[in-house]
């Protein structure tokens, strides 16, 4: 038997099913949830049930949205010629945050890992390809994360991309060194990825 009535050791245990919430921080939220006005609860139950009715994939490029086709895909201004390729809608996000894309996007939902068994018919490749022979695309960027598997599928994709249209300009995201960082405190990879994608320095 637990030491919370069993209402609130519920709410406890589900808190605590979230990626990255241990028991006392579930603990916390629902004892907040517990002290606060009824208002924030039923919010909070609204919003819950509303995002699982609501959201869905954009049929285009399988973001996340409450809107098919999202509002990305049915910008005109940003039918610029530039597919950029993410993992997951977070990347997206991240991506658009920065405020410096201006073309649309395509999300993989996940990465090649044969050991997890996912292949490129788990991703959504296919329709990569299919958007590129449908629309008027120039250039792919691909933004997989700097992982080992985020690599292989950015090769992966590269090596396939040339291979199905090889008009097209395919281009990574540079990697290497961040701002204010200190080279003594780089990984063997990191170090890598920034000689590799060294530019030249205008006088």
């Amino acid at each position: 038997m637990g030491i919370y009535p069993p209402s609130l050791e519920k709410l406890i245990a589900q808190f605590s099913r979230l990626p990255g919430i241990g028991q006392k921080s579930a603990t916390r939220m629902a004892l907040h949830v517990l002290r606060s006005d009824r208002d924030l609860a039923e919010g909070l139950a609204r919003s819950l049930v509303e995002v699982k009715e609501r959201i869905r994939f954009c049929s285009i490029c399988f973001n996340l949205t409450d809107d098919d086709p999202c509002p990305i895909c049915t910008d005109d201004n940003r039918a610029n010629g530039s597919v950029c390729v993410v993992e997951g809608p977070g990347d997206q996000l991240a991506i658009e945050e920065a405020g410096i894309f201006k073309g649309r996007y395509h999300v993989l939902h996940g990465v090649l890992s044969p050991l997890d068994g996912i292949g490129p018919e788990d991703l959504r490749i296919g329709k990569l390809l299919a958007r590129i022979q449908g629309e008027k695309v120039r250039e792919v960027i691909l933004a997989t994360n700097p992982t080992t598997a985020g690599e292989a599928t950015a090769s992966f994709l590269a090596r396939l991309l040339l291979e199905k249209a090889p008009e097209i300009r395919i281009t990574r995201i540079a990697m290497g060194v961040p701002m204010g960082g200190d080279l003594k405190y780089m990984d063997r990879m990191t170090l890598e990825h920034a000689l590799k994608s060294r530019i030249p320095v205008d006088p």
